[in-house]
């Protein structure tokens, strides 16, 4: 993990520092931060980011937004980077906008190291698939398989091809 090179994205410095003091603990020293989606956006497409860890609400463009564009953008450096999104916004409809943003993990505030190494660990070892569907792409956002389905196609609108 020494080589890991993470990306921080948040607008408290007092966030990125204790994140920076985690990510030493777990033997991680190449860390660059940003505190605007901005500053973020340029370090991601300049660098060479294995990681970013980026809050929900952030002055100016919010969080979304720059998951967003770094699975959609064309020029970005790499849009199968494994992003966790850190923040204290634990609603519903703001973890759903995550995961539609093309977030891999969601982690609340306060943050223990545990739980940052848990998902770390998660988007490293255990990294779901990417999916290309119509406004989306990031990784698959079905995270557990439904016992009761006995078939080789996991949505409804899966349809074998009929060969003619």
């Amino acid at each position: 993990m020494k080589t890991t090179n993470v990306l921080i994205v948040d607008d408290n410095s007092q966030m990125r520092v204790l994140m920076r003091a985690m990510l030493g603990g777990f033997g991680i020293r190449n860390v660059r931060e940003a505190s605007d989606v901005i500053d973020g956006l340029q370090i991601f497409n300049t660098g060479s980011i294995d990681l970013v860890l980026i809050d929900i609400k952030l002055m100016g463009v919010d969080g979304f937004e720059f998951c967003r564009t770094v699975r959609t953008s064309s020029d970005s450096a790499n849009p199968f980077v494994p992003i966790i999104m850190i923040s204290g916004y634990s609603e519903r409809h703001n973890i759903l906008q995550a995961i539609n943003a093309g977030v891999d993990e969601f982690l609340v505030k306060p943050i223990r190291p545990a739980d940052l190494a848990s998902r770390i660990n998660a988007v490293i070892e255990r990294r779901r698939p990417f999916i290309k569907a119509f406004g989306y792409f990031g990784p698959d956002r079905r995270r557990r398989t439904d016992p009761r389905y006995k078939g080789p196609f996991r949505r409804e609108a899966d349809q074998p091809e009929i060969e003619i």
